[in-house]
């Protein structure tokens, strides 16, 4: 009796096209992401109303574009607002503007794509510090206290520009991956 050859025949990889790797790689990635958001999602909330029902650390830059091009409201200004427990004076900083284009807008309106950029990204570092901390109310203590890593300041002092914008997510990162910060 003659064993016989179990073993799955496929194509060497010269002779897959361009098309079949792609599918794969899309499929990997689809299933990589569902996984990685199944493990890191801890139940928490997006921050703006999106459609993507995702957290904003989570979501992909594309989402993230559309979010800023189809402008944040005022409505998702406030959701941040209260998670963040800041107020206006606060916001106004964080988003170098006036006071008053913050409060002026009422509920469904937009802000231009600028002020929706910065709303995106303050909110992307606050959805992951929250996902690091595991706690709301720990993160949202943290990003007021002075920090070493940051030269002596808080986070807070360095979300008024780009590259404090950085620098925090970076320690946030730092500190997910347990690096002495």
């Amino acid at each position: 009796m003659k064993k016989t050859d179990t073993k799955i025949k496929t194509k060497p990889r010269a002779y897959i096209t361009e098309e079949q790797e792609a599918t794969e790689v899309s499929e990997a990635a689809i299933s990589y992401y569902h996984t990685k958001s199944e493990k890191s999602s801890n139940g928490l909330r997006a921050i703006l109303n999106n459609d993507v029902e995702k957290t904003e650390n989570q979501m992909t830059s594309f989402e993230k574009i559309q979010l800023i091009k189809d402008g944040i409201s005022k409505d998702d200004l406030e959701n941040l607002k209260e998670k963040a427990r800041l107020d206006y004076n606060q916001l106004a900083k964080v988003f170098s503007v006036a006071r008053a284009t913050l409060i002026n807008k009422k509920g469904k309106d937009k802000f231009d794509m600028t002020l929706s950029e910065k709303i995106v990204v303050v909110s992307d570092i606050y959805s992951y510090g929250y996902e690091v901390f595991e706690d709301e109310d720990r993160f949202n203590s943290w990003v007021f206290r002075s920090n070493k890593a940051l030269a002596g300041l808080s986070p807070y002092d360095l979300l008024d520009n780009q590259f404090g914008r950085e620098e925090v997510k970076n320690l946030i990162g730092r500190i997910d991956y347990g690096v002495y910060s």
